[in-house]
This record gives C-alpha cells, sequence and structure tokens, in this order.
C-alpha cells in the first residue's frame, strides 16, 4: 500500500516537472555577491547611503565582472524553462511577416521602409512615382555583423538630388550623419559625428543640424550631455569646418533643435530645458544677416509650426487651451494679443496637426483612441475622415503640393495597415495590409473605466479570446507608461499573440501623466503630483482581479523607461499585489537620474533631488530608495542593455543590488542585461530573444503551460 503512494507521488511529481519544470522552480538561486561601498550622501539633513554607487561606472573591470556574473545566474534559469524554445520558435513564425512603412515623397521618388519578416532592419526602398519598381536604397543589415547598426533618412535637399540620413551603432543614441545621393545611391565624404536627435534642415548647398562637444573617452555612453548648439554643415566640407549658427552659454541644459520651413524662406529654432514646454525663434533665409526673432518665449507651454502660409505661421498650442487649439501668427506681428483663431480648443485632445494640398488636417484623441478632420485653411470644418475601427490612425502627411496621402491605422487585433486617401474625393483605399499569421477574429478588444484611488476615472483597454471564463484564474499582464505627455494608444504587438493565444489578458492603462486628455491630463502625473500615476496603475490591478479577469497569482505588471519606474515604484509600494514584475530599462534612482546622459531633460517632469521639496517628493517614491527589508517580492526580470545611453544601466544595477539584498521570499529576482543594444532591442533577432524571455519567465513563475 505504502509502495503504491509512493509510485503515485513519483508519477505525480514527474508530471509536474514535464508540465511546469517544477524543478528549475523550486531551486534556490545563489545570487552574485556585490560588494559595497561607504557612499553617503546628505540631501537637506537626511542622509541617504548608496553603496552600489560603483556600480555607476560601465568601465571599470568590476563592473564587467558583475554583469557576466548576474547574466550567467539568469541565464541559468531561464534555460532550465522547458517552455521557453516553444515560445521562441512561435514567436519567430509570428515575428516573420512583410512589415512596411507609410511612402513619402521626395520630388519624382517615393521612399518606404520594408522588414522581409526577420531582416534584423529594415530597409529603406525608393522608387520612381507610384508604379515604379522598388529598389533597395540603403540596407542597413549591410552595415554590421550583427546587425545592430540602424540607419534612418532625416532630411531630403530642396531640388531633392540629396538624401541625409542618421547610422547608429549597438542601440545608443548617438548618430552619424551620412550623404546620399538619391538617384544614384553613391554615398558621399561627409561625415557628421556627436549629434543626437537631430535632423538635417537643408537650405542651400547644406543643412543645419544639433551637435553635442565629443564627450570625454571612455564615458561616451554615460557623461552629462551639455551645450547643444546648432550648426550649418556644407556639402563636401569637413565638420571642423561648419558654421556655428546658434549656441547659449549661459544655459548648458537645453535642448536646441532647427526646422526649415519647405518653401525655405524660414528657419525655425525651438529651445527647450527638457521633455516639457518650448520657446520657438524664426530666422528669415531671405534676407541676409536676419537674426533669429522671438515667437514663443516661456516654458510653461508647448507650440510648434505646423506650416507657414506665406509670411504667417500656422501653429498648434496649448496656451490658454490645456487640450490644444491651432491659431494663425503673422510673423510681423507675433505677439501673442495679435494671434488669430483657426480651430478652437475642443473636448478633445489634438494629437497632430499638418498641412497637404490647401488642406488641414487635425488629428485628435478620444478616450485614447484617433479621430481625424479635415478643415480649409481658414479652420472651417469639411468632413471627419472615416477610420476602419477604434484604433489608432498616424500619418495624414506629406508636400504642400501632394494631391494624396498616406496614413497608418492599427489597433491591438489589427495589424497596421496602410491607406492612401485621395484628398479631392475624400476616399480612402487600403495600400498594404499587413499578412500575420494569426486569426485576430479569435480576439475582442474592450474599453473599461475604472476608479482610481482618488476616484479619477482611467480608461483601460483590455484584449484577450472571445468567450474568456472570467474566473480569476487567466494569467494577465498590465502595462503602463503615465509620464512624458506620451499617450497610450491602442497598438499591435505580435508579442502580445503568445500571451492571448494562451488563454492570457493584455490590459493597457491609460494612466495620467500621459496626453490621453491634454495638458491637464499631463500635469496631473507630473512632479508632486507623480503619486497619481502609480495609484491608477495599482488601481488598475486591483480592477482586474475584483472583475476577475486574474488574481494576484497571476498578474504581471510591466513597463520600460518612464514605464520601468511605474513597474519599480507599484511593486515596492504594493509587492503583495503582483505575481511578476518586468521594470525594463526603468528610472530607478530618482535622486541621481539627472547626472547622466540627458536625464537632466526629464527635471521638468520629475523634479531634482538639488531642490529640498522636490528631492523628499522623489525619495518618497523613487524605487531604488524604497526597498524594504525582509519583503517578498514579485518575481522580478529586471532587463537593461550596455548601450542604453538614455537610461543609464546603473539604474538597474543598482536597483536589482538591492533587491537581491533585501528580499526573503522565495520569487526569483533576476536582471538581463543586453550587449550591443540600448534604449529598446537594437535588433530584430535580440528583440525575439527578449521577449521569449519574458514570456518564459511569466509562465513559468504562474505555472503555466503553453499550448504549442
Amino acid at each position: 500500500m505504502r509502495e503504491r503512494k509512493w509510485i503515485a507521488l513519483f508519477f505525480a511529481l514527474l508530471l509536474c516537472s514535464l508540465i511546469f519544470g517544477c524543478k528549475g522552480r523550486e531551486q534556490t538561486l545563489t545570487y552574485p555577491v556585490t560588494e559595497k561601498v561607504d557612499a553617503v550622501d546628505d540631501y537637506f539633513g537626511t542622509k541617504v547611503p548608496d553603496p552600489y554607487r560603483w556600480l555607476e561606472n560601465d568601465k571599470d573591470e568590476k563592473v564587467k565582472l558583475w554583469v557576466e556574473a548576474q547574466n550567467k545566474v539568469t541565464f541559468d534559469y531561464l534555460s532550465k524553462i522547458p517552455l521557453r524554445e516553444k515560445i521562441r520558435q512561435r514567436l519567430q513564425e509570428i515575428y516573420n511577416y512583410p512589415r512596411f512603412s507609410a511612402p513619402f515623397r521626395a520630388g519624382e521618388y517615393y521612399f518606404f521602409y520594408k522588414n522581409d519578416g526577420l531582416q534584423n532592419q529594415n530597409v529603406i526602398y525608393i522608387q520612381k512615382g507610384l508604379e515604379g519598381e522598388p529598389k533597395v536604397f540603403l540596407d542597413p543589415n549591410t552595415l554590421s555583423p550583427d546587425g545592430t547598426t540602424r540607419a534612418s533618412l532625416v532630411g531630403f535637399s530642396k531640388d531633392n538630388h540629396y538624401a541625409a540620413y542618421s547610422r547608429s551603432e549597438g542601440g545608443s543614441d548617438w548618430q552619424e550623419v551620412r550623404v546620399m545621393e538619391v538617384e544614384t545611391g553613391n554615398e558621399l565624404e561627409d561625415r557628421i559625428q556627436w549629434v543626437k536627435f537631430t535632423g538635417a534642415a537643408w537650405h542651400g548647398n547644406g543643412f543645419y543640424y544639433s551637435g553635442f562637444d565629443k564627450p570625454e573617452e571612455g564615458k561616451e555612453l554615460t557623461a552629462k550631455n551639455e551645450f547643444q548648439k546648432i550648426f550649418y554643415h556644407k556639402l563636401g566640407a569637413p565638420q571642423s569646418e561648419d558654421q556655428l549658427i546658434y549656441e547659449d552659454k549661459a544655459h548648458p541644459l537645453r535642448y536646441h533643435s532647427v526646422y526649415v520651413t519647405e518653401d525655405k524662406k524660414f528657419l525655425l529654432l525651438n529651445v527647450s530645458e527638457g521633455t516639457h514646454g518650448n520657446e520657438l525663434y524664426f530666422k528669415d533665409l531671405t534676407k541676409k544677416d536676419s537674426e533669429f526673432a522671438p515667437l514663443v518665449t516661456g516654458f510653461e507651454y508647448n507650440t510648434s509650426v505646423i506650416d507657414n502660409i506665406e509670411d504667417k505661421f500656422l501653429i498648434g498650442t496649448d496656451v490658454d487651451a490645456p487640450k490644444g487649439k491651432i491659431m494663425l501668427v503673422d510673423t510681423k506681428n507675433p505677439a501673442k494679443e495679435n494671434w488669430l483663431p483657426v480651430v478652437p480648443e475642443k473636448t478633445e485632445a489634438i494629437s497632430s496637426a499638418s498641412i497637404v494640398d490647401g488642406k488641414l488636417f487635425v488629428s485628435y484623441l478620444k478616450d485614447a483612441t484617433t479621430r481625424v478632420f479635415q478643415h480649409d485653411l481658414s479652420g472651417n470644418l469639411e468632413k471627419e475622415i472615416e477610420l476602419p475601427a477604434l484604433g489608432s490612425a498616424s500619418g495624414f502627411a506629406g508636400k504642400k503640393d501632394d494631391k494624396i496621402l498616406f496614413y497608418t491605422f492599427t489597433s491591438f487585433t489589427y495589424p497596421p495597415t496602410i491607406y492612401k486617401y485621395d484628398i479631392a474625393s475624400g476616399k480612402s483605399d487600403v495600400f498594404r495590409k499587413a499578412e500575420v499569421k494569426f486569426n485576430p477574429e479569435d480576439f475582442e478588444t474592450k474599453q473599461v473605466f475604472y476608479p482610481s484611488k482618488d476616484g479619477t476615472s482611467i480608461p483601460l483597454f483590455i484584449v484577450h479570446k472571445k468567450g474568456l471564463k472570467l474566473d480569476g484564474n487567466n494569467p494577465a499582464y498590465l502595462y503602463g507608461y503615465g509620464g512624458f505627455n506620451s499617450s497610450q494608444t491602442p497598438s499591435f504587438s505580435v508579442s502580445n499573440i503568445i500571451l492571448l493565444e494562451n488563454g492570457g489578458v493584455y490590459a493597457r492603462a491609460c494612466l495620467r501623466g500621459g496626453g490621453e486628455y491634454g495638458e491637464e491630463w499631463h500635469k496631473a502625473g507630473m512632479m508632486f503630483k507623480k503619486q497619481n500615476v502609480f495609484d491608477d496603475f495599482i488601481a488598475a490591478a486591483e480592477y482586474l482581479i475584483r472583475e476577475n479577469y486574474t488574481s494576484k497569482e497571476k498578474l504581471a505588471i510591466a513597463g520600460g523607461s518612464n514605464g520601468g519606474l511605474l513597474v519599480g515604484a507599484c511593486m515596492t509600494q504594493r509587492p503583495d499585489l503582483f505575481k511578476v514584475a518586468f521594470p525594463a530599462v526603468g528610472v530607478m534612482d530618482m535622486l541621481r537620474y539627472h547626472k547622466f546622459t540627458v536625464g537632466w531633460g526629464w527635471v521638468v517632469e520629475y523634479g531634482s533631488s538639488d531642490n529640498e521639496e522636490q528631492f523628499r517628493n522623489l525619495y518618497s517614491y523613487s524605487p531604488l530608495h524604497n526597498i524594504k527589508e525582509s519583503v517578498n517580492y514579485p518575481a522580478t526580470l529586471v532587463t537593461t542593455a550596455d548601450h542604453d545611453d538614455r537610461v543609464v544601466p546603473a539604474h538597474s544595477f543598482k536597483f536589482i543590488a538591492t533587491l537581491q539584498e533585501k528580499n526573503k521570499g522565495k520569487n526569483p529576482v533576476l536582471i538581463r542585461i543586453d550587449t550591443k543594444s540600448g534604449h529598446g532591442a537594437s535588433s530584430t533577432t535580440k528583440a525575439i530573444e527578449q521577449l521569449t524571455d519574458t514570456w518564459a519567465f511569466m509562465f513559468y513563475n504562474m505555472r503555466l503551460d503553453v499550448k504549442y
């Protein structure tokens, strides 16, 4: 009798191991020992230890050895997950479909980006007219053996004879600008180095661009980027001879970017102190030695030039209009009191506007989904452009004399589809449709609204299989961002098919801090109101549990960058609420983030620890500083990369070292550190690898199988 019990127990354990890989899950992980140093900062009388500060030095040999040791533990753990290979194979299968961008015109040629399916980088194609044969113009996949060099077109000369393109290595934000002849595809010898976040604003025999000084050797990926300047580059000349057009020696921490109007009459200068608020200046290029004149000053509001109509600018602005409005500004009398209304503020927030063929196209967000309206240049409404469903539409741009334009529509189960819009007839036709290896009719999307902690109604998109049983037993993946005025609109992700096909629930919350309802919604999640964002996300998780979509044991939360901060804050504030956490490339050290690369640009969003009141607010939620002793934290897979020079990997390094030190539960807390990658996967191969490990980690820790 006893023998039969042992036999039954043996087979039960064997079955558990085969289905769930229980042996790997139950093993005790031994994390690398992370050395501590005696580093303490005094913030206005508050002593804050920083024992892992040495991990900020990415060039230190000890840090490199620590990275290797952490990756060994992580990849040894991941390699023991039986379903990992099944997930990788399915991801590779569904990733393998042709993907296109909408075409855009330069003279008699059209350009577009295309990926055959598993190419590491999108290839740039050129064709004469819409009926011409597409030919490869630039293939970034040939620029590096591992496929981690990216390339993008950034500007065309007025005669469309030349195209400038940027290329970046290994996922870094640093770019090099080069020039090609459009007709021949020949590359010129021009090289513009040490630039970030720049275009090529062509005028005459060259172009304007934004550049930084060359950083100190060895600190290219961590040093603070200061004193961004505007230069003019003449074709054929070395960069050392480029003309300095604009600099601000009194304010090192400002962004400067320029744009030349399509008619080449005006040079527009945009100045900002970070990710919110800007000043605008203009210069008449038809007048020799003209100076920049102010259009909008002060950094309280956001304003952009849509286009010029002869000597007047059509601008989009939230000055005295938090949801946005469109105004006409005379360059001879640009003061605000002289602005003329064209499209007044509405109840929905403006997300974009453009002029094509004498028509003004204005896109709005209604509960985070797109609505598009066509106006004449006086602002008179002509029609609403009918979209195929509730979702996100982008594009609606082109040259002033274009008779057609292109836009892309997508939603959670609607792969990106490109439409051609005939402006005269107002008719839209499918131009290119993606063919993904899944059946969208098997799934449904709904939008619900739930109350946050303070009663504010928050939109939440929920996607799952039709007929899903709401019994609280479904795996759920809750994604959020909540910052920088970024709107979380419906979009298609091949990755999510893995979850949805296996009976999972995908949820995306439109948190305060985003731009879904305009600038007031954004400001409700900024600075001293940042806690609202975390409350909104926690309330989304509670809603999914309360409505029986999932349970605490089947809920994962995810977000990247500012979304990584979101996940880090929520898992430290409510560790009991989630089974799995995925903080990706997160801003985890809120006291020192502004000391690296372009982190200073986020002070307008978060505040700075250099200010006492702001320090106390940051310290209250900083993920790194709110990890507590003897708490059972969710199973955590932190992801970062060695070439992330936007949110430097030190954030993730220090966070995981502290979490491994203090976490007392059985859940694994690991870090996955990619190489030759940056603030996001630098190639398709790396994207598939990272997504494979993400889903494998989640399913494994929730004791789920995959149906492949």
